[in-house]
């Protein structure tokens, strides 16, 4: 547990990249600010002389080394590596292992080995496999490809947030395994040869099924493949080729030949997985892929996409989108059946930085799942996520442009040439809709978002930008940073607006007890919503079904559990305090928000949704907010003191 929090606190540091208190990081892991300490004495320790975590007098943050320090193989001898060592001599020991020897090897007792063996167990959850025990013998007893799935599980639990890192595979495999330092290029060569062949590669997914030849090429040595299977007539022409390929890649940089059931499984992967249409076939890619869509599939994900539509206002009912999907989730399905789940290494991000368009897909993926039986996991729905924010990207109207006035005396055509280096340099941000050439403008008619000005103004103000005659990249810069700060600032006000009008003084719980649990915490807020007539009872068991789908865990100190549906008589948010943090899906939250929206204010969703998490995202707004947050009026004094900033 130690190693893995040290871990999680270096994964915190990393991903944040700033500096962070002693108290803020003991938050976050509900420990105490002496063990982050020792964690961070740890952590350097692993790549001394390096540094892993800095020191200074704002607290801590990342080193240069602090990559370096994730990836390091922990101690032999913690519970972590010894447990993984335990499952890999069970794998490749059919017959079993004896547990005397077995403990003699490892150094530890034959007391602490049972108590491992009870940790496998544990593994085995939902993997088809079972742990047998007689006298001193044990084994693991299920199929060929339960025993790969359980190697897989072991993979990822190696790897930093699920990306490809080729020592934690061969930590995983044994120092034997089958040419650990090939598989570089490998990857390289069969993304080339993919592309030769059509397809776009899904770069987020090719280390996945990459990992999955190198556990294929490794039992496969080791004299275990996986059996043929009879197919269908109707298999998909292109896996004879990729399969063809996997082949020959596999024997020149491998060494190994793979059997026709490796072969079949491994192309199925790459083909469920990592490719797409390519631009050789942009002329008649929506025929090919309506070509090979399961007509219950298409049905399905065209209705739930015109109910996501309907039910959060969102522009995504595109034909090509449609099909895109479609096709992704006809892949999902069958990856599902062989329970081969894809990580996702941007979904804590798109989690946290796109709350709105990961609850979207969450609303697909349920819709997905009551009609096609598919179960879906985070890094599945994040992938939905990817498709629902491109789509959106796509569609995102010119009227989220901010206006400008350029202010430029007029001097032979000067004006005319800043407007145009304006325009090229800035067009995708701002857009121009005036000119004054005027020495002396009439500054208080000028009613842009923003102001561009050569000379100085009457009156300095927020939304004027002082520039130059011929555009800098300083003076690019400069407007850009202030372009940001007026759009925060208005999010920011609709928010406040929105907050104010919405919040229950009677739903504000301070002191949350860590051992209500998630389901605790969300009947203990929602009380306070029934009593006052905002949602009923079923709100409130739709609520904890919507965090069972997904947590709403979207910052690292915030969860904003809500229904899917929205039927509360009027908009309400209940809030509960945690001081300490409490445990909240994977992580650990200070604030909860439970939210009831109501049908007629369903465009208030997003303005609440995305910027109340963006608020809590910054780290010192919320330790200011929970520290001083000692009654609703505080709560909401100190949150509008935030957000006016």
């Amino acid at each position: 547990m130690t190693r893995a929090r040290q871990d999680r606190l270096l994964g915190f540091l990393v991903r944040d990249g700033e500096w962070a208190t002693a108290a803020t990081l003991a938050d976050a892991l509900g420990v105490t600010p002496r063990s982050i300490r020792s964690y961070v004495t740890s952590l350097n320790a692993r790549v001394a002389p390096g540094i892993a975590v800095e020191s200074g007098p704002q607290g801590y943050r990342a080193g240069s080394d602090a990559a370096v320090a994730l990836r390091a193989a922990g101690d032999a001898g913690t519970p972590r590596d010894r447990l993984h060592t335990l499952v890999r001599a069970l794998l490749d020991a059919p017959d079993g292992i004896d547990v005397f020897e077995t403990a003699d090897a490892l150094h530890v007792s034959p007391a602490t080995l049972d108590a491992d063996l009870a940790r496998v167990r544990g593994l085995l959850g939902g993997t088809e496999l079972t742990l047998e025990r007689s006298a001193s013998r044990a084994r693991l007893r299920g199929t060929e490809s339960a025993q790969r799935r359980l190697l897989s599980r072991l993979a990822h639990d190696e790897m930093d947030a699920g990306s490809f890192d080729l020592s934690a595979l061969r930590r995983t495999l044994g120092e034997g395994s089958v040419g650990a330092q090939a598989f570089g290029p490998f990857k390289t060569e069969l993304v080339e040869r993919l592309g030769t062949m059509g397809w776009f590669v899904n770069e987020f997914g090719i280390g996945d099924v990459v990992m999955h030849i190198a556990i294929a090429a490794d039992r496969v040595s080791r004299d275990r493949p996986l059996d043929t299977v009879a197919v269908a007539g109707d298999e998909r022409a292109e896996q004879a080729e990729v399969a063809a390929v996997i082949a020959e890649l596999a024997e020149r940089h491998l060494d190994v030949r793979l059997g026709a059931g490796d072969l079949r499984h491994l192309a199925i992967l790459v083909l469920t997985r990592v490719v797409a249409p390519g631009a050789a076939q942009a002329d008649s890619a929506r025929e090919r892929t309506r070509a090979q869509l399961e007509p219950e599939v298409e049905s399905a994900v065209r209705d739930i996409v015109g109910q996501a539509a309907a039910e959060f206002l969102v522009d995504i009912v595109h034909e090509d989108f449609l099909l895109r999907l479609a096709l992704h989730v006809q892949n999902l399905r069958l990856r599902a059946r062989e329970q081969a789940w894809s990580r996702n290494p941007l979904t804590r991000s798109l989690k946290s930085t796109y709350p709105m368009i990961f609850e979207v897909a969450v609303f697909i993926a349920n819709g997905l799942h009551e009609r096609l039986d598919i179960p879906l996991l985070d890094d599945e729905i994040a992938y939905i996520a990817m498709h629902v924010g491109g789509r959106l990207e796509r569609s995102r109207q010119a009227d989220q442009l901010l206006t400008a006035t350029i202010v430029c005396p007029g001097y032979y055509e000067l004006h005319e040439l800043l407007r145009s280096s304006v325009d090229r340099s800035l067009g995708q941000a701002i857009e121009v809709v005036g000119v004054e050439t005027r020495v002396d403008p009439d500054w208080a008619s000028i009613d842009t978002d923003l102001v561009l000005t050569t000379i100085d103004p009457a009156v300095p103000g927020e939304r004027i930008v002082r520039i130059q005659p011929f555009l800098t990249d300083a003076d690019v810069e400069r407007v850009q940073a202030a372009a940001g700060r007026i759009r925060r600032s208005r999010r920011l006000a609709r928010l406040r607006a929105e907050l104010e009008r919405y919040f229950e003084p009677t739903g504000f719980v301070r002191g949350l007890d860590p051992a209500l649990g998630e389901e605790g915490v969300i009947r203990l807020l929602g009380e306070r919503l029934v009593a006052r007539g905002v949602i009923d009872d079923d709100y409130v068991e739709r609520t904890i079904q919507r965090e069972q789908l997904s947590s709403t865990a979207f910052t690292d100190a915030l969860a904003v559990p809500h229904a899917l549906g929205m039927t509360a008589s009027r908009t309400a948010i209940a809030i509960g305090i945690a001081d300490p943090s409490i445990p909240w899906g994977d992580g650990r939250v200070q604030v909860v928000a439970l939210v009831a929206f109501s049908e007629t204010d369903r465009e208030a969703f997003q303005t609440v949704f995305e910027q109340f998490v963006e608020v809590f995202s910054e780290r010192d707004s919320v330790q200011r907010i929970v520290r001083r947050a000692t009654s609703f009026a505080a709560f909401l004094d100190e949150l509008v003191a935030v957000i006016d900033g």
